[in-house]
C-alpha cells in the first residue's frame, strides 16, 4: 500500500504555526514577532491563566466577536501554562529584543533633540547594537531603523519558531486566528517542520500530482504513528475541479475576500489568495478550482486576510514568483514581505508604484494604494492593473478614494479600466487592534478609534469610479463569507454601516448604467 498513487484530500486543512499561535507577518518577521510576543501574545496567555473561565466566556460572546481572548477549555489550563513557560524559555534573546526595543524608543524620546545623535549609540540596550540606525526625518523627528536582513541572520529569526498542524476541514468555524494558540489534539497532525521544508511541498504538490505515502513519509520525516495519522488526510482519487483551466479568451474567478483568479489558456494570476479548502460547501470555489501552475500571485499589502501563510504555503511549487510592494526598509510597522516569503522558499518580486510585471500574453502594473492602514507610515501596500485578454483590471484591495485625484493619475498614466474591484469596509477596526504591540507609547481609546482600518465609503468609491472611468465596478465581500471567520472575526447584518454603504454604491452605480455586483461566493467573468 506504500506505493498506492495518493492525492490530499481537498478537506486537508493546513495551519502553519510559530509558537503555537497562527502565523500572519507581524508574528513571522523577527523585529515585529518579538513585540507581538512580548507585549500582545505572552501577556494574552498570562491573562488567561488568571482567569480561563472569562476567556472562554469572552470569546463565545458574539459582542466581544474578534476580541483578544483565548478559547482554550480550562481544563487545558496546564498546556496553556506549559506553552507560556516554554516561550519564556525558548525565546527569552526575543522578548529581551522586544524590551530593547522599548527602551531605545524611550531613549529617543528623551535625548533625540535635533542634535547630533551619535552619543546615543553607547547608551541603547546591548540586544540593539549592530541591529539599529538611529535616524531624524527632515522635521527632526527620531527613530529607529531596523536592518531588517541583518535581523533575520541575528538569531532572533528562528525557524525552531515553525511547524504546521493538518487536519481535515472540522464543519465548524476554527478559533479566531489572532488570540488563540493552537494546542496538540488526536485528529490533529502536528509536524515540527519549518515552513520551507522541501517536505511540505512534496505534500501539498499532492493535491494536483498523485505521491505515495513511502514518499511522503521519507519526506515529512514521519514515524509510524504520524504517518498512520497522514493517511487519514490522502485519498486515492483528485478532487480538481474539470474546470479549473480555460482553452480560449479570458476568464476572472472571485474565490472570495479579495481573492480573485484570472486566466487565459496560457497564464493565471491569483490576488490575495485566501481560499477555502472545503470542497462539499457548493457556494465557493476552492483549492479544488485553482488552475494546476499560477504564473503570478500578486499580494496587496501585508494584513492577516491578504497575505495568508495558510493558503501560500500550499501553493509553492506550482507559482511561478509573488509580486509584493516594496516596505520602507526599516520601519518598526513596515516589515519587508519580500525577505519574509523568501525566507518560506519563494521566488518573489518586489516593486513600486508603476513598476511593471510581464507574465504570458500580458502584464500587471503596481499602482499606488491609499490609507487603510491607521495612518501609520507603512509604503508596503499596492493595488495592481491587469491587462490580460484584451482588458485592463483595476484590482483595488483596500484603497481608499479619500483622495480622489490619486486614481485621474493611475488613468492618466494607464487608461481606463474596463473592470474595478473595490474594497469597502469602511468601518474598520481601531488603530490598537492590530498594531497595538508595536505601540511603545499607550494611546487612548479615542485616539485608537479615530484612526482605523477602513477602506472606501460609498462616497470615496464613487470618486474612485468617476477618475477611473471603469465600465463596472464590483466590491468585494470583505468578512461577510462565515467560512473566513476565524481570520476576519465580523458580524454582518442588512443593516449594518457598511452594508449599507455598499448599496448606497450600487445606487450611484446603477443612476449612472455603470454595470456593478457586491460579491459574494463565487463569481465568474468570460469573455
Amino acid at each position: 500500500m506504500s506505493d498506492e498513487q495518493l492525492f490530499l484530500r481537498s478537506k486537508a486543512i493546513v495551519e502553519p504555526l510559530v509558537d503555537k499561535f497562527f502565523v500572519w507577518p507581524h508574528t513571522l518577521a523577527p523585529v515585529q514577532a518579538a513585540m507581538n510576543l512580548a507585549f500582545l501574545q505572552v501577556p494574552m496567555l498570562e491573562s488567561y491563566l488568571q482567569n480561563p473561565k472569562v476567556h472562554v466566556a469572552a470569546s463565545n460572546n458574539p459582542e466581544l466577536r474578534g476580541g483578544y481572548f483565548v478559547n482554550i477549555p480550562e481544563e487545558r489550563a496546564d498546556e496553556v501554562r506549559d506553552l507560556l513557560a516554554g516561550i519564556k524559555r525558548d525565546r527569552a534573546n526575543m522578548l529581551a529584543f522586544a524590551d530593547a526595543i522599548a527602551k531605545g524608543q524611550e531613549i529617543l524620546r528623551a535625548n533625540a533633540n535635533g542634535f547630533d545623535l551619535t552619543p546615543l549609540y553607547s547608551q541603547l540596550p546591548k540586544e540593539l547594537n549592530g541591529l539599529v540606525e538611529l535616524a531624524y526625518d527632515t522635521d527632526n523627528q527620531a527613530q529607529l531603523r531596523f536592518m531588517e536582513p541583518i535581523v533575520y541572520k541575528s538569531g532572533l529569526y528562528s525557524e525552531a519558531r515553525q511547524s504546521v498542524q493538518l487536519s481535515l476541514e472540522p464543519g465548524y468555524e476554527r478559533p479566531f486566528i489572532l488570540s488563540t494558540p493552537r494546542l496538540s489534539s488526536p485528529d490533529v497532525l502536528d509536524l515540527p517542520l519549518p515552513f520551507r521544508h522541501q517536505g511540505l511541498e512534496e505534500l501539498f504538490k499532492a493535491r494536483v500530482h498523485p505521491t505515495t505515502l513511502a514518499k511522503l513519509r521519507e519526506a515529512l520525516e514521519l514515524n509510524d504513528a504520524q504517518a498512520k495519522q497522514l493517511t487519514g488526510l490522502l485519498s486515492d482519487r483528485p478532487s480538481l475541479s474539470p474546470d479549473r483551466h480555460i482553452d480560449a479568451g479570458g476568464r476572472i474567478r472571485y474565490f472570495g475576500h479579495a481573492c480573485l483568479v484570472l486566466q487565459t489558456p496560457e497564464a493565471a494570476i491569483v490576488t490575495d489568495p485566501f481560499i477555502s479548502a472545503d470542497s462539499t460547501a457548493g457556494d465557493r470555489y476552492t483549492l479544488d478550482d485553482l488552475p494546476d501552475y499560477i504564473d503570478l500571485v500578486l499580494i496587496t499589502h501585508g494584513h492577516q486576510d491578504h497575505i495568508v501563510l495558510e493558503t501560500l504555503l500550499q501553493l509553492r511549487g506550482r507559482v511561478g514568483s509573488i509580486v509584493v510592494p516594496r516596505s520602507s526598509r526599516g520601519n518598526l510597522c513596515d516589515p519587508s514581505m519580500a525577505l519574509m516569503l523568501k525566507h518560506q522558499g519563494f521566488s518573489v518580486i518586489e516593486v513600486d508604484d508603476f513598476d511593471e510585471v510581464e507574465f504570458p500574453g500580458g502584464k500587471v502594473t503596481a499602482t499606488p494604494f491609499l490609507g487603510e492602514h491607521c495612518d501609520l507610515d507603512i509604503r508596503a501596500k499596492s493595488t495592481f492593473w491587469a491587462e490580460i485578454a484584451g482588458k485592463k483590471i483595476y484590482i483595488g484591495a483596500d484603497s481608499s478614494g479619500i483622495d480622489p485625484m490619486l486614481y485621474r493619475y493611475v488613468k492618466e498614466h494607464l487608461g481606463t479600466a474596463d473592470i474595478a474591484f473595490l474594497g469597502m469596509e469602511c468601518d474598520g477596526a481601531p488603530l490598537t487592534w492590530l498594531y497595538k504591540a508595536l505601540l511603545t507609547i499607550p494611546v487612548s481609546k479615542k485616539l485608537s478609534h479615530s484612526r482605523k482600518l477602513s477602506g472606501s465609503n460609498a462616497e470615496q468609491a464613487a470618486a474612485i469610479m468617476t477618475e477611473l472611468g471603469a465600465g463596472e465596478a464590483y466590491v468585494y465581500a470583505m468578512g461577510e463569507e462565515p467560512w473566513l471567520g476565524h481570520v476576519m472575526a465580523t458580524t454582518y447584518t442588512e443593516d449594518t454601516y457598511q452594508i449599507k454603504q455598499i448599496d448606497e454604491f450600487m445606487t450611484w452605480c446603477k443612476e449612472r448604467d455603470i454595470k456593478a455586483g457586491h460579491l459574494y461566493g463565487q463569481q465568474e467573468w468570460r469573455w
